[in-house]
This record gives structure tokens, C-alpha cells and sequence, in this order.
């Protein structure tokens, strides 16, 4: 009994060990975001939000969309015009918030968002979230802050991992990834296919603003593969290569297709160990078409290709301060048929330089400086920011920042002719001036052993916001209306965020608040203008407690109940859109709650089986408006997953 009692002891001794090792691990990540050069997450001066791998698993998320919304508050996906979809972010939309790939822009945009179906997560190793303004190191469209999302690399001899998810709808997920590295190669290849039916939905009677009755089914295929050689100790080279379709069959006959082409070179050089060199160049296509299947043919309307080239130095100091320096060169292709010019182009280039001061054990001082040049306009732009981290005990942190965001017109804002369904006309606006926005924050860091918490508070004023305006008759007397794109006076959103995470055994629980409040937007003769997308939900929480526990070295049980709650917001809107002298009303759009129930069982190392209830109490919106949750219920998931190596 008492040999018993020992190893009992000493196994509760290990476990302690490893829950605290898993503990300080997220705080040793590196991160590379916020400053260009790699940092701990717990030193690094800039608010940064990391989800590793081990949350993605966690979730079992598909794209960013789906992860986004399980993993922060503040984050809502909703519904724009012919359900693409459009993110709101702490009172940022998804054209100020600029969504990277291994550190590369992504090519073409639906409403004014990025495709964000084509983000899968099967082959992500961690991503990176830079809150506020992050124009000083990338330019136009980070005015709200940056999403990085960072793939895997294969450091084992050879592995192979299959999964695969069935759901509602006729829901099916399959992928692959398998990896190779022997010597100084390395291949990483990734492949996934999706798809949905297509399924009715049905709201009370006399909703008071729109509804969707139907959500559209897809199918998407994506294929992405690296290769890394190292042909000295001090110089990486890698290629990639990736392809992307979806097909949305909204119109039997003529269905939607979206593809995406992607491909890149990279060379990394360590010319000591102060000094590193990076170039790059980057290809990304994306394009739009319509199937026509009674003539067989592939029609497209929509094509944009950005080819970049990118140089970053770093060189170290014996203080630890580093310098970054760094240059850009972009040439930005648009094809669309809803511009008064179908064919337009666009060149820019940029430089900026960074400081990282050590200025002692507890002070951390980075500034950094960018110069922007776009030849459509001849505009250009010169960006600040300054960070600040002070640490006056070991587990607490505070960090101060200030960050001048941009983001320029882009082409579509320009020259836009675009009959929207016959309710207007969308129209360009080529003296449209770019849009400058000043961030603050401050946010505090608390560790304490298993425990962490933090909370943090925003201020953003943006001069000359670029929006749609107030809609009018066009002067020939058609009585056609005309929606004009323009520049508002001022814009302001403010807010906070909190969060907690704590670890006691097996157990593990996180939960995250954030408050965003927008003020109404003003054009610039002081009148106001109906907000173009549904406004942020002031208040949002989102949740997760778990168990992960391993009983024998050949089977492991994980639980996980996770949940979010979004508040109801009020919005004006026209009560008659093909009519507007009817004036404006208030619409509120409802709050409400989702839960997750998901049970993992690992077997032998190798084998995971996933049961997850989606909406478990089984929620359904009353109307289904553009914000309203995707959701007719609750839905039974049932994934299967194999790792060979």
C-alpha cells in the first residue's frame, strides 16, 4: 500500500510538472507579428493574441471563420449581400483588418472581406492576432489590426495524417497533410475537400428588415504544398504552391465558382548571428465566375493577381535592442465587370525602419516608421507608432501603444458601377481621399502559476473613413437611385476586453468579454449615414472548459464545453429601400446564445474519434436577419482522425 501511495504521489508530482510546463509554454511561444521579429509572447511589447494548435484541435474548426467566432469575443461573422460573408471586428470591418498568410497579403475580396472559406485550418501550426492599428509595418488595411495565420512545418522523417467530419446537411469534411523532411529537404503537402447541401430556414411572421430562407450549400476542393531547402546551415530557400475552388450552386443552372491560385519564393540568410536577411516574392489570383452549363462555358467576372516582392533586415545588438528595416513593391491587378473601366492596375512601394529599445530590465521602447507610395492618386502616407512594455514584477506586464492605421481607396471604391438587384446603383468615387485612423491602447498582463489574466482598453478615431453615403437621384431623371461611395468626417470606436485562463489538474476553463461602442457615422456635411454593415454587438462573451486526461498510454479522453453570447444592437435602416423618401426606422437585432459539447477519445496514439453537439440546446433565431446565427438547431458531428509516422 505504501509502494502505492508512492507512485501514486510521484505520477501527481508529474502531472503537476507537465501541467506547469503546459502552463509557461504559451507564454515562451515566439510570435513574429507585432514587431516582424520573433518575440516571446509574454515579452513581446505589442497586444497579441495567440491560438495554437492545441485550441485549433480543440475546436475542430474548419476555416477562420468558424475558429474565430469559438475563440474571441468581439468577433462576428454576418451576412452581406448574397450571403457573402462579412466580419466585424471590435468595430472594424474586415477591409481594415488584414489577414496574412505566412506573412503574405491575400488577393481579391467578397464585400469588401477576404474569402474566408479559403483560410482551412488543417495545416495551420498557430495564429497570430495584433490588435490596433499595425500600418507602420504593413501598410494599408491594418488600421484595425492584423490576422496572421502561420502553417506547419514537417521536422519528422515522413508523416501522414487523414481526417475526416460528417454533420447535418449532408456536412462532409476530408483531409490530408503528410510531410517529409530528410536531411536538408523538407516538403510539406495539404489537401482538403468540403461541401453542404443547400437547406430552408424559416422566420416568424412580419420580420421587421430582411430575411435569408435559404442557406446555400458549397463544395470546395484546396491544395497546398512547401518545400524547404536548407543548401548551407545559414540560408533557407522554400516554394509554395496552392489552388483553391468553391462552387455555390445559389442558381442550379448557373452556379458560382471562386478559384484561387497562389505561389511564392522565399530566402532566408543568416549572415551572423546579429544579422538576418529576408527576401520574398508572392503571387496570389483570385477570380470570380459563373458556370453556364446549358453552353458549357466558364464565365468570369471578377480577377485580381497581386505580385509583390518584399526585403526585411534585422540586425541585433549586444543590449538585445534590434533594428528592422524593411521594403515593399506591389503591382495590384483588378478585372470586374462593375466598374465603368473593366481593367484597372495599380503600383505601390513602401519602406520602414523599427527600433526595439531594451531601455533596462523593466522598460521596452519600439518605434517604427513607414513611408507608403500608391501610384493610383499619387498618394502617399507616412505612418508612426510607438509601443512601450514596462514589467515591474516577473508575472506582470503593462503595455502602452499608440499606432497611426491607413487604408487607401482601393480600385473597386474608385470606379464602381454596379447595379446592386435594382435597388441602386453602387457608384465610384474617384476623389476619394484615404482613410487615417488613430489607436490607443492599454492593456495589463497578470501570470500567477496556472492562472492568467488580462484587460485591456482601445480609443480609434478615424478622419475620413471610407463608406457608402447617402443614396440620391441621379440628375438625368431616371429615378434611378445612385448609392456613391465617399469619405465621413469622423468616425470613433472605443472599447474593452477581458479574458481569464486558469489550469488545476486535468482541468482547464478560459472565458473572454469585450464591450465595443460606435458612435453614429457623420459624412462630411454633419449628416449622418446609415452604417453600411449591421453595427458591432456592444457586448459579447465567449467561454471553454475542458477536460483532458490521459488514463493509459493507449487511451486519453478529452471533454470540452465552449459556448458564446453576443448582446442585441440596434441599427437604423431605410424602411423602404427602393423608396427612400419614406424615411429611416430602428431595427434591433436580438441577442443569443450558442453552446458546444465535443468529446474526443484518443486511441493508441494514433487514433482520434470526435462526437460534438453543435448548438446544444438546440437554438433558433425567431428571424433569421443578416446577423442572425447560421443555425436551424442543433447538429451531431462526428469526426475520425488517423496519425501515422
Amino acid at each position: 500500500m505504501m509502494l502505492l501511495g508512492m507512485l501514486g504521489t510521484s505520477m501527481a508530482q508529474q502531472r503537476t510538472v507537465r501541467d506547469l510546463e503546459r502552463d509557461t509554454l504559451m507564454l515562451e511561444q515566439v510570435v513574429v507579428t507585432g514587431t516582424r521579429t520573433p518575440k516571446a509572447l509574454a515579452n513581446t511589447p505589442v497586444p497579441t493574441r495567440l491560438i495554437t494548435r492545441q485550441d485549433i484541435a480543440r475546436t475542430d474548426a474548419t476555416d477562420i471563420q468558424e475558429l474565430l467566432q469559438q475563440e474571441m469575443p468581439g468577433v462576428e461573422f454576418s451576412y452581406a449581400m448574397n450571403q457573402q460573408t462579412h466580419l466585424n471586428f471590435a468595430g472594424f470591418g474586415g477591409q481594415s483588418v488584414l489577414f496574412l498568410v505566412d506573412g503574405e497579403r491575400l488577393a481579391g475580396e467578397t464585400m469588401d472581406d477576404v474569402d474566408f472559406s479559403r483560410l482551412l485550418m488543417a495545416d495551420v501550426e498557430r495564429i497570430e492576432i495584433v490588435r490596433g492599428a499595425a500600418s507602420a509595418l504593413y501598410g494599408s488595411s491594418a488600421g484595425g489590426g492584423v490576422i496572421n495565420i502561420i502553417t506547419r512545418d514537417s521536422r519528422q522523417p515522413w508523416n501522414l495524417h487523414i481526417d475526416s467530419r460528417w454533420s447535418r446537411h449532408n456536412g462532409q469534411r476530408y483531409g490530408m497533410q503528410f510531410g517529409l523532411h530528410q536531411g536538408r529537404w523538407s516538403n510539406s503537402l495539404s489537401a482538403s475537400y468540403n461541401r453542404e447541401s443547400t437547406y430552408g430556414v424559416h422566420s416568424g411572421d412580419y420580420p421587421q428588415t430582411r430575411v435569408f430562407t435559404e442557406v446555400y450549400g458549397h463544395q470546395s476542393v484546396s491544395v497546398n504544398d512547401r518545400l524547404t531547402y536548407r543548401p548551407w546551415d545559414n540560408v533557407t530557400l522554400t516554394g509554395r504552391l496552392g489552388y483553391f475552388f468553391r462552387q455555390i450552386p445559389r442558381n442550379v443552372q448557373e452556379p458560382e465558382r471562386y478559384r484561387d491560385f497562389t505561389a511564392g519564393l522565399k530566402a532566408l540568410w543568416a549572415i551572423s548571428n546579429s544579422d538576418h536577411l529576408e527576401l520574398s516574392y508572392a503571387f496570389d489570383q483570385y477570380d470570380k465566375s459563373l458556370k453556364q452549363k446549358a453552353l458549357n462555358l466558364d464565365v468570369r467576372s471578377y480577377s485580381n493577381v497581386q505580385n509583390s516582392l518584399r526585403t526585411l533586415y534585422s540586425h541585433s545588438f549586444d543590449e538585445g535592442n534590434v533594428l528592422t528595416a524593411g521594403a515593399d513593391v506591389m503591382r495590384d491587378y483588378l478585372y470586374n465587370i462593375r466598374l465603368t473601366d473593366p481593367r484597372q492596375s495599380q503600383y505601390s512601394a513602401d519602406a520602414f525602419v523599427q527600433y526595439d529599445w531594451q531601455l533596462s530590465d523593466q522598460w521596452e521602447l519600439v518605434g517604427a516608421l513607414r513611408y507608403d507610395y500608391f501610384s493610383e492618386g499619387h498618394l502617399s502616407r507616412l505612418t508612426p507608432k510607438l509601443s512601450v512594455r514596462w514589467q515591474p514584477q516577473r508575472n506582470l506586464h503593462v503595455r502602452l501603444g499608440y499606432g497611426m492605421g491607413f487604408r487607401t481607396p482601393t480600385l473597386k471604391e474608385r470606379y464602381s458601377e454596379f447595379d446592386m438587384s435594382g435597388i441602386w446603383v453602387i457608384e465610384g468615387n474617384e476623389s476619394l481621399q484615404s482613410e487615417v485612423s488613430h489607436n490607443f491602447n492599454v492593456s495589463v498582463e497578470y501570470t500567477k502559476g496556472r492562472y492568467s489574466l488580462m484587460a485591456m482598453t482601445f480609443y480609434n478615431h478615424v478622419r475620413d473613413k471610407i463608406a457608402t453615403g447617402i443614396p440620391y437621384y441621379h440628375a438625368d431623371g431616371s429615378r434611378q437611385l445612385y448609392l456613391p461611395y465617399c469619405n465621413l468626417a469622423h468616425y470613433t470606436i472605443c472599447g474593452g476586453e477581458l479574458a481569464a485562463r486558469g489550469r488545476w489538474g486535468a482541468f482547464t476553463a478560459k472565458a473572454g468579454y469585450a464591450y465595443t461602442h460606435e458612435a453614429q457615422p457623420k459624412d462630411t456635411d454633419g449628416r449622418s449615414v446609415n452604417n453600411q454593415y449591421i453595427p458591432a454587438r456592444p457586448h459579447s462573451l465567449t467561454w471553454e472548459g475542458g477536460v483532458d486526461k490521459d488514463f493509459t498510454a493507449d487511451y486519453g479522453l478529452h471533454v470540452t464545453l465552449s459556448g458564446r453570447w453576443l448582446s442585441g444592437v440596434d441599427n437604423q435602416e431605410y424602411r423602404n429601400y427602393y423608396d427612400i423618401s419614406q424615411g429611416t426606422f430602428t431595427i434591433h437585432y436580438p441577442s443569443y446564445m450558442l453552446w458546444k459539447l465535443s468529446v474526443m477519445q484518443q486511441l493508441w496514439q494514433r487514433l482520434k474519434v470526435t462526437v460534438a453537439l453543435e448548438n446544444l440546446f438546440n437554438y433558433r433565431p425567431d428571424y433569421y436577419y443578416l446577423n442572425a446565427p447560421v443555425t436551424d438547431g442543433t447538429n451531431l458531428m462526428l469526426g475520425v482522425s488517423i496519425d501515422l509516422y
